[in-house]
C-alpha cells in the first residue's frame, strides 16, 4: 500500500482480502481513547457520511467495526533505544501505534493518545484518497485491506517553520496547515511571528506593536533585485484569542506550536512602533517605518535594560498564550544581527564596558543569555538560530541549525540539543527545478529527491552528540511567497518527502529507494488533491502557478554541504 510516511512494519495479506464496511459502522473507544474517537467521527465521518455510533455493551454481541484503545506496551521496542532521535521532545516510543485489519474489522492501539492519533492518519490513508474529503461522494463504498502495521516515529521533533511575518497568513490558513502537518505525522509548527516587515501577535501592554507594526505601506514584488512593487498595503495579526485557538487546535492534533519573537535583529517593525527600542544615538528611529523590502536590516535593538524590560513584557503575555504543556520551547531568533549600529553607538560601547564582554558579538550573546535564564526560570526552554553560538552559547539553549550542519554539530558536541534545518537541504522557499517557469526562483535547486535524501544526523557526530539531535524541520520563508497558494506550491510535494525522512527508519541517503517513493507519491498526489493542496505537479508548474517577469535570486550548481 502507498503509505506516506512509510511505517516501520506493514504486513499485508497475500491473498488481497479486504474488510468491507457497512453503511454505518460501530466505533468502540477504550479508556483514554475518547479524543481519538471524536476526531475520527469528525474527520472520517465527514468524508464517509458515517456517524460511527458508539458500541453499546451487551446490545447484540456484535464486534465494533473500529476499535480504539490505549496500550503503553505498544511502544515497547518501537522507538530507538539510543542514538539519533532518542533525546526527543516527547520520546518516539510514546507516539507508537499498532493497527490490525482482519475479518472482525479494525483494531487500533496507541502507546498514548498521540500514537492513537497517528494511527488514525494511517487508517485514513488506507481507506483511499477520498477519505480526506470533507463530504462524502455519492455511491462510494469503503473497505480496507487485511494488514498488520507496527509503527513509531524516528524523531520526536518533526516540524515545519511558517514565516507569517513577511507575508501574513490568516488564522484559517494556519489551522489548515496544522491539519496538513497532522496528516503527514508532523508534530511541530514553528511560527515566525515577528520580523522587520511585520509584527503578527497582539501584545496588550504594547498595543502599537500591532497598531503600527503589523502593517506596511507596500511590498517589493519578487526578490530585492526586482524593480517591481505591490502598492497595496499589507498586514494582519493574530489576536490573543486567535493564538489561543491555534494552540488548542494544534494540541488536539498533537502538534506543538513554537512561537518565535525575533531579537535583537530583524526588529524594525517593533522599532517603528516604539522608536525608543532602537539605537537612538546613531539613527533617527522616529522616522523608521515597517520595512517594505527584503534582506538583512541594519536597524537592531538597543542593548539597554529598558529594552529587556519591554521584551520581558512581550514574553510574559506570550507564555500565557502558549502553555508549557503544549509549547515548552520559545524561539528568540538571534540570527542575522548586524553590528554596525552598536559599533557606532556610544551607548552600546559603554554597555560593552559595563557588561565586561569582549565586543559586539558579546552583546548579542548577552541578549540571548538573558532570555535563556528568564525563560528557564519560568519552566521554558529557549531555542534560537545558530547565530546564538556567536559570543558563546547560552547555557541550556537549543539550536536551530540553519546555515548548514556546522552550527548543529558544534552545539551537539558541546551537549546542547539541536533541531536540524540546514538551508541547503530543507529550505522550501528554494526553487524546485532549474527551468525558467519556476515562480520567483530563489537560491539552489532542491528537488523532491534532494529533500528525500536529506539526513538530519551528520555521520561525523559522535553517538553521544547524535543523541542531542531532537529531529528536524523544514522552513518556509515568505518574502516571495505571498499567499496560501504559493506556500502550497513551495511546500508540497517536498514536505511529504521530508515527513518520511523524519518519521520512517532510513538507510544512508544514497541507499534510499527514491523510485519506490515516487511510485507511492502517485497515490499521495490524489490525497493532496482531496485535501485541496496546490502542490507543484511532477511535470512543472501549472500556468497560474508561474510568475513571469518577476525576478528571483537563483544560484547555480549544487549547494555547499557545510
Amino acid at each position: 500500500m502507498d503509505l506516506i510516511p512509510a511505517p516501520r512494519l506493514a504486513d499485508f495479506h497475500e491473498g488481497g482480502l479486504r474488510f468491507e464496511f457497512g453503511p454505518d459502522p460501530v466505533l468502540a473507544a477504550g479508556p483514554g481513547a475518547g479524543g481519538a474517537a471524536r476526531r475520527l467521527r469528525r474527520e472520517l465521518g465527514g468524508a464517509t457520511g458515517w456517524s460511527l455510533p458508539p458500541a453499546t455493551a451487551g446490545a447484540d454481541g456484535a464486534v465494533a467495526a473500529i476499535r480504539l484503545r490505549i496500550d503503553p506496551a505498544v511502544g515497547a521496542g518501537q522507538g530507538p533505544e539510543s542514538g539519533p532521535g532518542s533525546a526527543s521532545v516527547s520520546g518516539p516510543a510514546s507516539e507508537a501505534y499498532a493497527l490490525t485489519v482482519d475479518r472482525t474489522g479494525v483494531e487500533l492501539a496507541g502507546a498514548s493518545e498521540a500514537g492513537l492519533f497517528w494511527g488514525v492518519q494511517t487508517l485514513r490513508q488506507l481507506l483511499g484518497p477520498d477519505a480526506h474529503r470533507k463530504a462524502p461522494l455519492p455511491g462510494r463504498t469503503w473497505s480496507l485491506p487485511y494488514v498488520r502495521i507496527a509503527d513509531a516515529p524516528r524523531f520526536g521533533w518533526r516540524g515545519l517553520m511558517l514565516d507569517v511575518a513577511r507575508h501574513f497568513m490568516p488564522k484559517d490558513g494556519v489551522l489548515r496547515y496544522i491539519d496538513l502537518l497532522a496528516a503527514h505525522k508532523l508534530n511541530v509548527l514553528h511560527l515566525h511571528l515577528t520580523d522587520d516587515q511585520g509584527w503578527r501577535v497582539e501584545i496588550k501592554r504594547h498595543p502599537r506593536l500591532t497598531e503600527v507594526g503589523a502593517w506596511r505601506a507596500r511590498s517589493r514584488w519578487g526578490h530585492r533585485a526586482s524593480p517591481l512593487w505591490n502598492e497595496t498595503p499589507h498586514g494582519g495579526y493574530y489576536t490573543q484569542d486567535d493564538i489561543r485557538e491555534i494552540v488548542a487546535y494544534a494540541a488536539e492534533r498533537h502538534v506543538r506550536v513554537v512561537p518565535e519573537i525575533d531579537l535583537p535583529g530583524h526588529s524594525q517593525a517593533a522599532i517603528a512602533a516604539y522608536p525608543e527600542l532602537g539605537n537612538t544615538d546613531v539613527v533617527d528611529t522616529s522616522a523608521l517605518e515597517v520595512w517594505n523590502d527584503w534582506g538583512i536590516n541594519e536597524n537592531v535593538l538597543a542593548p539597554t535594560e529598558a529594552v529587556l524590560r519591554f521584551y520581558e513584557g512581550v514574553f510574559e503575555e506570550l507564555l500565557e498564550l502558549f502553555p508549557a504543556e503544549v509549547s515548552p520551547f520559545v524561539h528568540v531568533g538571534g540570527d542575522e544581527c548586524p553590528k554596525a549600529q552598536w559599533r557606532a553607538s556610544a551607548a552600546a560601547q559603554e554597555r560593552i564596558r559595563e557588561l565586561g564582554v569582549d565586543d559586539e558579538d558579546g552583546l548579542q550573546s548577552w541578549f540571548i543569555r538573558h532570555f535563556d535564564t528568564w525563560l528557564a526560570e519560568r519552566g521554558r526552554r529557549l531555542i534560537g538560530w545558530d547565530e546564538i553560538l556567536e559570543g558563546g552559547l547560552a547555557p541550556g539553549a537549543a539550536v536551530s541549525s540553519w546555515r548548514g550542519y556546522g552550527g548543529g554539530i558544534a552545539a551537539a558536541e558541546a551537549g546542547h540539543d539541536v533541531v536540524m534545518c540546514p538551508e541547503q537541504h530543507v529550505y522550501l522557499d528554494y526553487r524546485q527545478a532549474g527551468g525558467p517557469e519556476e515562480p520567483v526562483p530563489i537560491a539552489y535547486v532542491r528537488t523532491l529527491e534532494d529533500v528525500y535524501r536529506f539526513e538530519p544526523v551528520p555521520p561525523k557526530l559522535s553517538p553521544e552528540a547524535a543523541a542531542h539531535v531532537l529531529g528536524a524541520q523544514a522552513n518556509v520563508w515568505t518574502e516571495v511567497t505571498e499567499d496560501q497558494a504559493r506556500v502550497d506550491y513551495q511546500a508540497f510535494p517536498r514536505l511529504a518527502a521530508f515527513a518520511e525522512v523524519v518519521w520512517s527508519p532510513q538507510p544512508a541517503p544514497e541507499e534510499r529507494d527514491f523510485a519506490r517513493f515516487e511510485e507511492r507519491m502517485a497515490a499521495h498526489y490524489a490525497r493532496l488533491d482531496a485535501l485541496g493542496v496546490g502542490y507543484r505537479p511532477p511535470g512543472g508548474p501549472r500556468p497560474w502557478q508561474r510568475r513571469p517577469g518577476v525576478l528571483g535570486r537563483p544560484k547555480e550548481g549544487a549547494p555547499p554541504n557545510v
